[in-house]
């Protein structure tokens, strides 16, 4: 295996391009062709489909890359590993997450580990959409769910139990009332999380373990928790969110808490990581910073 043929190949699958890929590297983009060309002739097969304006992996292409590379980051990982500088980690992780775990939650830690870590740099990918881990490159990934995630080949380690709360205006909650039961919200306009149009209700569970579902007129739409949470607070309507997108706002008293024995639901959340030894020691440095970090932040504001 040609080491070198491999580092452009993997290059040019990340860059979507040998042009970005060049401009990365800082060389020609002639000779990154002609290294994947050579690639492709002793393995005698195409890797890549390429025109002038596209550019896509082949079946034989994806399984060369990913193995390409595992194998890149497994010479890293070997090099890091016989430094004489052995505390001090170097290179680059690729974290994805929601866009409010990174408003609310990863804002307040990740300072703290690159001010710790001044030699790692961070490429954080903030979208509620589920992006892909291998095409994309992504090293680790933050994601919450209710049900089990599926077998996707990957490490998934449980995080913590995020806790969800009903929160509304200092005026609409006290429309609602101390000692409100589910039926007290029925009619009352709602702010939902994700912007395509559909019925809204709110999934509740009680003290006792009994549910209740509310349907609610939407006022607003929106896949982001922050416009949601200064709409509630300007009480255009009741809002389930995190109980920690909320914190400072309730100890701010622009918030408060609705049904307050009654959550919303508490999904789970899960750190995911490419199931095989030889991670860069960076990436495994980011993931126990996270699965330590991350349930104190989370769990924040989680009171009556």
């Amino acid at each position: 295996m040609d080491l070198n043929q491999a580092y452009y190949l993997v290059h040019v699958v990340e860059k979507q391009g040998f042009s970005a890929a060049a401009r990365t590297l800082g060389i020609p983009k002639s000779r990154i062709s002609r290294q994947v060309k050579a690639l492709e002739d002793a393995l005698g097969t195409r890797l890549l489909n390429r025109d002038s304006r596209h550019m896509s992996l082949t079946e034989a292409g994806e399984a060369y890359y990913r193995h390409a590379k595992m194998a890149l980051e497994c010479m890293v990982a070997a090099e890091a590993a016989v430094r004489q500088d052995k505390d001090a980690l170097e290179g680059s992780v690729t974290l994805s997450c929601s866009v409010g775990v990174a408003q609310f939650a990863l804002g307040r830690i990740l300072p703290r580990f690159l001010a710790d870590n001044p030699r790692v740099t961070l490429r954080l990918q903030a979208a509620n959409d589920y992006a892909d881990m291998i095409g994309d490159g992504i090293d680790l990934a933050i994601r919450g769910h209710v049900k089990l995630l599926p077998d996707s080949g990957l490490i998934q380690r449980r995080i913590t139990e995020v806790p969800w709360h009903l929160f509304a205006s200092p005026d609409m909650a006290q429309q609602v009332g101390v000692s409100a039961s589910p039926t007290d919200l029925d009619g009352l306009p709602g702010l939902a999380l994700g912007w395509r149009p559909g019925g809204s209700s709110w999934s509740l569970i009680g003290p006792d373990g009994s549910t209740a579902s509310v349907p609610y007129p939407a006022r607003l739409r929106s896949d982001d928790m922050a416009i949601l949470k200064q709409a509630a607070s300007e009480g255009l309507g009741l809002v389930a969110l995190p109980a920690y997108v909320c914190a400072e706002d309730i100890a701010a008293g622009r918030l408060c808490r609705v049904l307050p024995n009654w959550t919303a639901g508490a999904p789970e959340i899960s750190l995911l990581m490419h199931e095989r030894r030889g991670n860069p020691p960076q990436v495994d440095a980011l993931a126990g910073f996270l699965h330590r970090e991350l349930p104190t932040v989370m769990n924040s504001g989680d009171s009556g």
